[in-house]
């Protein structure tokens, strides 16, 4: 009992220390702002473009054929090479057809002789018949005689016709200009009915694009006008940009000028065919592009930067700054690309500003310090 009274008279001692140590202790220090790029979003009318991936086509690509049977003689171009409307490029064997010609128009002479004996003939019957001096009967035979030989000039008049055609129908001409094809049949074949195509000449100028929309394709667009967030031009006349193969922009644009009364079966998507000028010939049929269809308005429209839009399971989102400089996560629905930009459909407000750079250390109702002010650069970068 009297080796534990020094130790009972310690503890007042030791919890006095103790509630001082404990009302000297300072609350947790709130985490430090998180340093961020800030850009202020700016809704207003953009132009809205499309892409999709075309072909080129012919705008007229002709069968170039005989129209008559015989042996080809010559070819008269360079196979390859452009040819103007009009050009000759074979030529048959002009003989048959020249005699043939000539016969006809032997023939043509012979009904002409036969006309002007009816036609004589009538008119010593026809006075006489008046008079009562022949019979009516041979009336009727001159005047069937000389309808006859007239019907029958007609025809003659027709075969020179027809033979003058043939005849000239041995030179083969192309009726468009453009880039031509190689020769199917060669000098000394004969073309007949069955082997009649000689080769094909492309018209370059102008070119047709012709390129396919999916169906969810026109559904969205269908959304997108429905919601007011797309706007069709005045005119329902849409341009197109085209870029090749390198990357490049071709120099002119065209406009589309066919749309297909119905969706393929087989493909599900729906053909547009536009129009574009090719007057250096730089574009050629069967080439693959890239088409930018250009007309339509994009009303109120909110463009940010890609890298401000994040990704999670539930969609994307946005990290917005309030006015008290802490952050909120926001759901957003995005549109199309533009660039290095993301057009965003829903969840954004004219004025509001997002942060586009350190985002990775931020957490709801963090605290922020913008190192740059104002918006971004057009570009996003």
């Amino acid at each position: 009992m009297t080796a534990r009274l020094p130790a009972l008279l310690l503890l007042p001692t030791l919890l006095l220390s103790a509630c001082l140590e404990q009302q000297g202790e300072e609350p947790a220090a709130p985490p430090p702002p998180v340093t961020v790029a800030a850009y202020t979003v700016k809704a207003q009318d953009l132009p809205a473009r499309f892409e999709f991936i075309g072909k080129t086509v012919s705008s007229r690509r002709v069968e170039i054929r005989s129209r008559v049977e015989g042996f080809l003689e010559k070819r008269l171009y360079r196979e390859g090479a452009m040819v103007e409307a009009g050009q000759p490029m074979f030529q048959m064997d002009t003989r048959p057809f020249e005699a043939r010609l000539q016969a006809m128009k032997a023939e043509l002479a012979q009904q002409q002789a036969r006309l002007e004996n009816a036609q004589a003939n009538l008119n010593r019957v026809r006075p006489l018949a008046k008079k009562n001096a022949v019979a009516q009967k041979e009336l009727d035979d001159a005047l069937a005689n000389y309808r006859s030989a007239a019907a029958a000039v007609e025809v003659a008049k027709a075969n020179v016709t027809q033979a003058e055609l043939n005849l000239g129908y041995t030179l083969i001409r192309t009726p468009v200009a453009g880039a031509s094809s190689f020769a199917v049949q060669q000098e000394g074949s004969y073309i007949g009915l069955g082997n009649s195509l000689l080769t094909y000449v492309a018209q370059l100028d102008p070119m047709w694009v012709e390129f396919s929309v999916s169906e969810n394709q026109i559904f969205q667009l269908r959304r997108m006008r429905r919601e007011g967030l797309l706007k069709a031009p005045a005119d329902d006349v849409y341009k197109v940009e085209i870029v090749l193969a390198d990357g490049s922009s071709y120099p002119h644009k065209g406009q589309v000028t066919f749309a297909d009364a119905s969706i393929s079966g087989e493909t599900g998507t729906f053909l547009l065919r536009a129009q574009v000028a090719n007057p250096k010939k730089l574009l050629r049929p069967g080439q693959f592009v890239r088409t930018w269809i250009e007309g339509g308005i994009r009303p109120g429209a909110i463009l940010v930067p890609q890298r401000a839009v994040q990704q999670r399971g539930e969609g994307s989102y946005v990290w917005v700054i309030r006015d008290d400089g802490s952050v909120e996560q926001r759901s957003v629905t995005t549109g199309a690309w533009e660039g290095k930009q993301w057009f965003i459909d829903k969840g954004l407000n004219d004025g509001e500003r997002i942060v586009v750079d350190g985002a990775q250390k931020l957490r709801p109702d963090s605290k922020v310090v913008i190192a740059e002010a104002g918006s971004l650069p057009a570009d996003g970068s």
